[in-house]
């Protein structure tokens, strides 16, 4: 495997490690809350009729906004630094979560749940986050310390899928959506204590070209290794966003009881720390495309051995501790492939257009997971896919040109010709 050497080491200030810790808190508030949400399908669907095809749209929709919307948002934490957008964004988190919790199929589920807690979910979460984190810290220290935040981020699962299940058993599931919803407001508060970052766009990172985002863009665009990245996210958001909304539902169907469901998803929280931490510490090392398609080729062999095993209560905790580990840990990756081959200038940007690929995989493995379970009565074709969709990923990946060069954009692109 490839290896990178680290240059010169330099110490964490205490500035470093206030951005670490207030970016670990709120990534882990935040995506704990969204993969909780498949817990409130059963109840949603015993109380207001909704179908599984019909909570799942919600839940794509969902991720489909979070992901359009994620390069926009990106742009403004490049411009204005971290803070305002995070405080903003976590209030409409809580302001679509208390929609969820009192509208009905359309307004709340469909407009609440899915397009404003999406943007909430957008501004809260990996793309403006890391990019704070990896304007912080020094090069050499980046890929483990984003890997660091992505572990921490992925404990928020851990406690809030037992919360939400407890909540919704004890008083409902719309008391235990206001209460997730006072949950976003505190991100929102513990949001102020990540500062106001010195955002310099003529010196995002050494040997940086100055470009603006549409050059940008365009250069990124014309890069047949981030092309070749941004198409293989897609299998990541689809297997991902499968399991999140449907896993509960499948191991009930299978004779397991509801708090098997809840405890999966809170192992997957608890395997993701270890995961994130382990190979964000390995990409500062070796090769890190080579361990995205890696990951996307175990977390594939994981769902077709589960699959070929009797669904139990021990195998579907296991599947759920094996994909945990899998699950988060292609963030320090991918972020460190950006900033390696583009620089930190336009990191929120670029990681929003990559970010938008996962986010249609997402959608697409949320809803199609809903319709075909709706027209077979089966999960069985969904599971398919995404063994299918993982070796193409996994295929793509291995061969991604990783060259690095944010000061030789030009003659990088010169050097690969036409357009990808």
């Amino acid at each position: 495997m490839d290896t990178a050497k680290p240059a010169n080491r330099t110490p964490v200030s205490s500035q470093v490690v206030v951005v670490v810790a207030v970016a670990g808190t709120i990534l882990s508030l935040s995506i704990g809350l969204r993969q909780s949400l498949g817990l409130f399908l059963g109840p949603i669907n015993l109380d207001l009729g909704v179908s599984a095809s019909a909570f799942g749209f919600a839940m794509a929709l969902q991720n489909i906004v979070w992901g359009v919307s994620q390069p926009f948002i990106g742009m403004l934490g490049d411009r204005y630094g971290a803070r305002p957008v995070l405080i903003g964004s976590a209030l409409l988190y809580a302001c679509g979560l208390l929609l969820m919790a009192a509208g009905g199929p359309v307004l709340g589920l469909g407009f609440g749940g899915g397009v404003i807690a999406g943007l909430g979910i957008a501004g809260t979460s990996f793309g403006v986050l890391l990019g704070s984190v990896s304007r912080a810290v020094p090069p050499e220290k980046r890929s483990q310390t984003v890997g660091l935040v992505s572990a921490a981020g992925s404990l928020g699962t851990l406690v809030l899928a037992p919360l939400g299940q407890a909540l919704i058993a004890d008083y409902g599931w719309r008391t235990a959506l206001a209460a997730f919803a006072a949950i976003a407001v505190l991100m929102a508060a513990i949001s102020i204590a990540i500062g106001r970052e010195a955002v310099n766009p003529q010196t995002g990172g050494p040997n940086e070209d100055a470009h603006s985002t549409s050059e940008a863009l365009m250069l990124a665009g014309r890069h047949r290794g981030y092309v070749a990245m941004v198409v293989a996210f897609f299998a990541c958001g689809f297997q991902l966003m499968f399991i999140t909304t449907h896993l509960p539902q499948y191991l009930a169907i299978c004779g397991l009881s509801p708090s098997i469901g809840a405890s999966a998803l809170g192992l997957i929280g608890l395997g993701n720390a270890a995961g994130s931490y382990v190979v964000g510490y390995l990409g500062g090392r070796f090769s890190q495309r080579r361990l995205l398609a890696l990951i996307y080729l175990l977390r594939t062999l994981a769902i077709a051995t589960f699959l070929a095993t009797p669904i139990s209560p021990t195998s579907a905790l296991v599947f759920a501790a094996a994909m945990g580990f899998l699950w988060l840990s292609v963030t320090p990756l991918v972020s460190g492939l950006i900033g390696r081959l583009f620089g930190l200038q336009h990191f929120n940007t670029l990681f929003g257009v990559t970010f938008l690929s996962h986010q249609v995989g997402a959608f697409m493995g949320a809803w199609l997971g809903g319709v075909t379970f709706d027209i077979s009565g089966s999960y069985a074709i969904g599971w398919g896919a995404m063994i299918a969709i993982g070796l193409a990923a996994t295929a793509i990946q291995w061969s991604m040109d990783d060259l690095p060069g944010p000061g030789r954009w030009h003659d990088k692109i010169a050097a690969a010709g036409s357009p990808a």
